[in-house]
């Protein structure tokens, strides 16, 4: 999975720039079982919340023309990074969690095939789009994530990654992130 994938550089659009700093809702999402996890949190860890477009189903077809459209492909891949570096993650006292507008099952599908043992959540209501006002897209009045990750320390948003241009370089600034922060 060492794969680079270029997202056409994407440029910043500004839909991201009202979140540093802001407080993060109360608001829980359903995981990939169906369990709400609540994401406005007192812990002592941080939380590396990605958030992705879609994920393809073996067994589904993906949106027409979905790999024409800037940052919507990779996703997959997106996963299986925060997957691989999962432990560094942890080590740096912070926890990944994955954000889509997919429904549970095919969320659960990903999870199990990809082998990805953290929440992967759903916002299928688009309650936390909604709160934060997140940047998305839509293709058929369906409602797409774009690709982008929040650092929430202490229920705070301390860091946006947006727009993210490339997974392998990705990862390696959030793990640069967490460890200089």
């Amino acid at each position: 999975m060492k794969e680079n994938i270029d997202i056409s550089k994407l440029n910043d659009d500004g839909s991201c720039s009202h979140l540093i700093n802001r407080k993060f809702p109360d608001i829980s999402l359903p995981n990939q079982d169906g369990h709400y996890l609540k994401l406005n949190r007192s812990d002592t860890f941080r939380l590396v919340i990605y958030f992705y477009s879609l994920t393809g189903h073996p067994k589904k077809k993906l949106p027409e023309n979905w790999n024409k459209i800037p940052g919507a492909n990779g996703c997959t891949l997106q996963n299986c990074s925060f997957r691989d570096n999962y432990e560094k993650i942890i080590k740096m006292n912070a926890i990944p969690i994955g954000v889509s507008t997919q429904p549970i099952e095919y969320i659960k599908e990903m999870t199990s095939r990809l082998m990805i043992n953290y929440d992967v959540l759903s916002d299928i209501d688009l309650t936390l789009i909604k709160a934060l006002k997140l940047p998305t897209f839509s293709i058929n009045k369906q409602v797409y994530l774009k690709k982008f990750t929040l650092i929430v320390d202490n229920n705070t948003i301390k860091k946006v990654f947006y727009p993210i241009n490339s997974i392998d370089k990705h990862i390696s600034e959030v793990l640069k992130w967490l460890q200089t922060n």
